[in-house]
């Protein structure tokens, strides 16, 4: 079994399961998530295609010595007693209309091994709490339940995957300085067009040990230079979300970058992980790979080429860093997820007010009111 490597290969790439460009076939899905050729990682979740997810990556990793690849996993939403709530998706299993605390370890239990049983192997290298709400960070019936999985064989690590929107930082760090002995690896959004909010959480992992793995790496496609503004996105892909003119904004924030990815021999897509990887604790960048639907768009498998090519130590001198983080600051540029000091009502699955005790996080508060206007 293995650690994360430093590039992954991630089972909502390809649009079949997350609705990104153009959904490609399963076989050729499965031969894009198949580890080898300098991708030794596969990440997936449960409740992506409600268990296809996994059945797709178990056929990808068929015959493959269990030695040669790192498998990680993700449960946390119930899509078996629970239903769906329309975009919001399933509820977490922490909800307390489906579970009590009593309860958290056999579900845990179950979901594990319902996932592993779908992807064919015994058991997971890391397996991440997908998606939690503000239970999922601060219950220690959640994380005794995890590491009762751990304790039964079922996984080498654990972590935790915020999302699957943007902006889980208060709670995230606060997960970390109470049950940072129990968590490996944790997952959040990064890029150098979206440094923020995820950097406030870099030094608290760094602090607890805790290996960061970033996705959204390729800011929605971006970062693979085949999308423009005069790409009409379809209404179901999963980027129509993001506000009018982010293409185009986005571009231009990237050109200062192209001269440092040009004196490197990168191209931008391994300019955004290499960058990622510079940062503290980041120790994995996994991008989405699309396939967009324009005519002309390059095909799918350069972009997994170009992932296999990302060097492992990041070539980028810290002058660089600074300079790309500049090009691309996005400081308040979205309403935060999770606690948020101007949250007022009752609390939502992912929307709730500041906990007594997290203001003295070493994250100012006031930072997080920030809110600029959209592109």
């Amino acid at each position: 079994m293995a650690d994360p490597g430093h590039v992954a290969l991630g089972a909502w790439s390809g649009g079949r399961f997350l609705h990104f460009g153009e959904a490609i076939d399963e076989e050729r899905l499965e031969a894009l998530l198949r580890p080898g050729d300098g991708v030794s990682t596969v990440l997936t979740a449960d409740v992506y295609g409600q268990g296809q997810a996994d059945r797709v990556v178990g056929r990808a990793l068929a015959g493959l010595p269990r030695e040669s690849y790192c498998l990680v996993g993700a449960i946390g939403h119930d899509f078996v007693a629970g239903e769906r709530d329309g975009p919001r998706g399933f509820p977490r299993f922490t909800d307390p209309s489906l579970l009590g605390p009593d309860e958290y370890a056999d579900y845990v239990r179950r979901a594990t091994e319902a996932s592993l049983q779908r992807c064919g192997v015994a058991a997971f290298d890391l397996l991440l709490l997908h998606n939690p709400d503000r239970l999922g960070y601060t219950s220690p019936a959640v994380w005794e339940a995890l590491e009762a999985v751990r304790a039964a064989g079922l996984t080498r690590l654990l972590g935790i995957a915020p999302g699957p929107a943007n902006g889980f930082t208060l709670d995230l760090v606060e997960c970390l300085e109470r049950f940072g002995a129990s968590i490996d690896w944790a997952m959040v959004i990064l890029n150098p067009l979206e440094p923020w909010p995820g950097e406030l959480v870099l030094d608290a992992a760094a602090r607890h040990g805790v290996s960061l793995i970033t996705r959204v790496v390729d800011y929605g496609g971006l970062f693979w230079d085949d999308l423009r503004p005069e790409h009409a996105l379809e209404r179901r892909d999963h980027r129509s979300f993001r506000p009018a003119g982010w293409v185009a904004d986005g571009l231009r924030r990237m050109e200062p970058m192209r001269p440092i990815a040009a004196r490197h021999g990168l191209t931008m897509g391994q300019l955004a992980c290499a960058w990622n990887l510079a940062q503290p604790a980041v120790e994995c960048a996994v991008p989405t790979l699309i396939q967009e639907a324009f005519p002309g768009a390059r095909p799918i498998e350069s972009q997994r080429a170009e992932l296999a090519a990302v060097p492992a130590a990041s070539p980028l001198a810290t002058s660089e860093v600074v300079e790309i983080r500049a090009a691309g600051d996005n400081t308040g540029s979205m309403a935060l997820k999770g606690a948020h000091p101007d949250h007022e009502g009752p609390e939502r699955p992912d929307r709730w007010a500041v906990q007594p005790g997290q203001e003295a996080l070493g994250i100012d508060v006031d930072v997080l009111r920030q809110r600029v206007p959209a592109a």
